[in-house]
């Protein structure tokens, strides 16, 4: 199939709404299964693969999603551009809850992921200089701006293994090191995009202050920002889609050129 555009949708984010002439589709990979099933359609005359990172019903936790099964499907269906909506914590007072920051830069606290397709008898030293696709972030802020969002076009993100929050030490720490915004998924899913050339967009919509702050982190304070948000999400990616040209013109289109 010929499916230009892949939706990655995080926590809180499972409507596909927006997607027309709806199919339901699992592809079968070398690593095991997806998330969940795939759900095929079209949006503004493009065609559109919807992915729930967690599942439907939101029952894989972070630290055990199949990364390399969902970014192989999604490339098997022949998807170029992924728009990946997340949930994170601020570590900047700045950044408040409601906010959407659009990350460039990632630090990688995970413990036990594969993180790489090239992990037997061909080897891949992918460039991660700058992580993300250029052209869709620009996308993104400039859609943000016309909104009249809280939108933030630069954030380090820092990904921890999860599930759990982080200590208070580990937060501050995150800080200390000029980290923005901290999640549990941003890798290793944009290093397989970038490996199977892939351009990759994160949307990170700021749900609490990390536990650096007074208050802790609660699931619940989490999920009430998040279901707040959801619009401000669903309305950048539906002002993202339309501006999207079939070619591409971007580091992340010959990503393996000087990798293998």
């Amino acid at each position: 199939m010929d499916t230009e555009i892949a939706i990655i949708g995080g926590t809180g984010i499972y409507n596909t709404d927006i997607i027309s002439n709806k199919e339901i589709v699992d592809v079968e990979t070398p690593y095991g299964k997806t998330s969940d099933s795939l759900t095929i359609g079209e949006f503004n005359e493009k065609k559109i693969v919807f992915l729930p990172r967690h599942g439907k019903k939101h029952s894989v936790p972070p630290h055990k999603i199949n990364f390399r099964a969902n970014i192989w499907a999604l490339k098997e269906l022949g998807v170029k551009r992924i728009i990946a909506p997340c949930a994170v914590g601020s570590l900047r007072e700045e950044m408040k809850p409601g906010h959407i920051a659009i990350p460039d830069q990632f630090i990688d606290r995970t413990k036990d992921r594969d993180s790489t397709f090239y992990d037997q008898g061909t080897v891949a030293h992918i460039s991660t200089a700058d992580p993300f696709c250029p052209d869709l972030r620009n996308l993104a802020i400039s859609a943000g701006k016309k909104l009249n969002y809280n939108i933030h076009g630069k954030a380090t993100q820092v990904c921890i293994e999860g599930p759990r929050f982080s200590t208070r030490a580990e937060s501050n720490m995150f800080r200390s090191w000029g980290a923005d915004t901290i999640n549990m998924t941003l890798f290793p899913e944009c290093v397989l995009a970038r490996e199977s050339q892939i351009c990759y967009l994160a949307i990170a919509t700021i749900t609490d202050y990390d536990v650096w702050a007074e208050t802790a982190v609660s699931h619940h304070e989490v999920l009430k920002t998040l279901e707040k948000n959801v619009e401000k999400t669903s309305s950048i990616i539906q002002n993202i889609i339309p501006e999207i040209n079939k070619n591409r013109d971007c580091l992340c289109a010959n990503a393996l050129d000087e990798a293998i």
